[in-house]
């Protein structure tokens, strides 16, 4: 198994997601997604939760799977809010050696 492709895994099913726009939601779960940003916000929260059960009280492959439902809906509401995995990687970038702390604290106020 691969472990070098996580980004381009992650790409090519942002790409696949897009390209579901001009399918039918009568023939695609995730156009239905699509055309409901509220649905699709609900599934990211669902599968959070499920991810968070996983890491602390199921197996590895469980955790894994999760994983996986978890990065996809999330790709499907960012995609409906017209928003591209490449612009969450950019701010990804720009916060690369800010410390989480520091960006938390904020400005003071």
């Amino acid at each position: 198994m691969s472990h070098g492709m996580s980004k381009d895994a992650l790409e090519r099913l942002a790409a696949t997601i897009r390209e579901r726009r001009t399918e039918t939601a009568d023939k695609s779960y995730t156009r239905q997604l699509l055309d409901d940003p509220i649905k699709s916000a609900k599934k990211v929260g669902e599968e959070g939760v499920e991810v968070a059960i996983a890491a602390t009280a199921q197996d590895r492959a469980a955790l894994l799977s999760e994983s996986a439902d978890l990065l996809y809906h999330f790709l499907v509401l960012l995609e409906s809010r017209d928003i591209t995995f490449e612009e969450v990687c950019a701010v990804l970038e720009e916060r690369m050696g800010t410390s989480g702390l520091a960006r938390r604290k904020g400005p003071a106020g």
